[in-house]
C-alpha cells in the first residue's frame, strides 16, 4: 500500500473515532509521519491555538546570520526552463525553489523556540519551520484555506499600494485563488471567496515584509470526520507553493528545481477529534549533515524577471527572531 493510502486510511479512522491526531506529509507525498499529539520525543509543535510544549529555556540571541544562497547564474538554469515551459503552455503559475546555506550560532532547537510564527514545528535535529502560512482550518464542518501570494519589503516607499497594484502579483494571486477554490470544491460545497487580498505584515530579524493573503471557504458533508485522511490528500500538494495546472506543474518542478524539497512545501496539521489546524511546511530551515539549508522560492509566470525573482528568493531566508 502506498504510503498517502496507508496513512490517509489511519487518518480516516482516527477521525471516525473522534481521536486527536498530529501528522506530517512532504511534498512528493513519499513520506508521512501520523503521531500522538501529547508526545514530544519525535516531535514539538505549535498551531495557532495548541502545541505539546511549554518553554522555559533562555536561550542565546542570533549573532550569527550567514547566507550563501546559489548563484544568480545557476538559479537562471532552472528559471529559463521554467519560463520555456510556460511560453510552450504546459504550465503559467509554477513555484520555482532553491536550497540557501546558513551558517548562524544558533540550533534548530533555539530556532524553534525563539521563533514568534502562527505555526512552529520542529522534528527531532531534522528540520525546523516556523510558518505563516495556513493550509487548511475546519471548524464545525466549515473548511477555511488562506493562500499567500506576494510579498514586498515593507521598507520601500508606498509598499502596500504597490504591491497591491503590482500585474505581475494580482496575476498570480488570482491564479492561486482560482486553483485552491477549485481544489476546496472537491471536498465542499458552497465554496466562496470571503476575502481577496488582504495585508499581514510580517517582522524577521533581516526586515519587514508585506505578504497577501485571501480568505476562502466552503461547507464539508457531515460525516467529514470519517473521511478526514481523504479530504486531506484529496488537496494535496498546496497549490501555493506548486501551481497550475497542478499535476503537470509537480512534474516540472522537479524536473527543474534539480534538488529534493523533503518535508519543505509539505503540510503539517492537527486534529483534535472534530476540529483541524494546518500549515504549509514553509520558512524551513533543514539540517543536512551538520549543514543547515534553507529552502525558499517564490512563484514565476511568463511576467516574472529573474533577478527580481532571485532577490525575492533571498528575502525569503529569515528568522522571526528578535534581541
Amino acid at each position: 500500500m502506498k504510503v498517502r493510502e496507508e496513512i490517509s486510511n489511519k487518518m480516516n479512522a482516527l477521525g471516525a473515532r473522534r481521536e486527536a491526531f498530529v501528522f506530517l506529509i512532504d511534498f512528493e507525498g513519499e513520506r508521512a509521519k501520523l503521531l500522538n499529539p501529547h508526545a514530544s520525543e519525535e516531535i514539538l509543535w505549535q498551531t495557532r491555538d495548541a502545541s505539546n510544549f511549554k518553554s522555559g529555556k533562555v536561550n542565546p540571541n542570533i549573532e550569527e546570520w550567514k547566507i550563501d544562497p546559489v548563484s544568480i547564474e545557476d538559479y537562471k538554469k532552472g528559471f529559463d526552463q521554467v519560463q520555456q515551459l510556460i511560453h510552450n503552455g504546459d504550465t503559467y503559475l509554477l513555484n520555482f525553489t532553491q536550497p540557501t546555506q546558513v551558517r548562524t550560532n544558533l540550533s534548530l532547537t533555539d530556532i524553534f523556540e525563539r521563533s514568534s510564527a502562527p505555526y512552529k514545528i520542529l522534528l527531532n535535529n531534522e528540520f525546523v519551520c516556523f510558518s505563516p502560512e495556513t493550509f487548511v482550518q475546519i471548524t464545525d464542518g466549515k473548511i477555511a484555506s488562506f493562500p499567500m501570494k506576494g510579498t514586498m519589503d515593507a521598507s520601500i516607499e508606498n509598499a502596500e499600494e504597490l504591491i497591491l497594484k503590482d500585474s505581475k502579483e494580482l496575476a498570480e494571486h488570482n491564479t492561486i485563488v482560482d486553483l485552491i477554490r477549485n481544489d476546496l470544491s472537491l471536498v465542499a460545497e458552497n465554496v466562496t471567496v470571503e476575502k481577496f487580498r488582504y495585508l499581514e505584515r510580517i517582522k524577521t530579524n533581516r526586515r519587514d515584509l508585506w505578504q497577501v493573503s485571501s480568505k476562502i471557504t466552503g461547507n464539508l458533508p457531515k460525516d467529514y470526520t470519517e473521511n478526514i485522511g481523504d479530504i486531506i490528500f484529496t488537496m494535496l500538494p498546496a497549490g501555493s507553493i506548486s501551481g497550475a495546472p497542478k499535476k503537470k506543474t509537480v512534474e516540472i518542478i522537479k524536473a527543474a528545481e534539480n534538488y529534493k524539497r523533503g518535508f519543505y512545501t509539505g503540510i503539517f496539521g492537527y486534529f483534535d477529534g472534530q476540529n483541524l489546524d494546518s500549515c504549509v511546511l514553509i520558512r524551513y530551515i533543514e539540517n543536512q549533515n551538520g549543514e543547515l539549508v534553507y529552502k525558499s522560492g517564490g512563484g514565476i509566470t511568463f511576467m516574472s524577471d529573474a533577478q527580481n525573482e532571485y532577490d525575492e528568493m533571498i528575502k525569503k531566508v529569515y528568522v522571526p527572531i528578535f534581541a
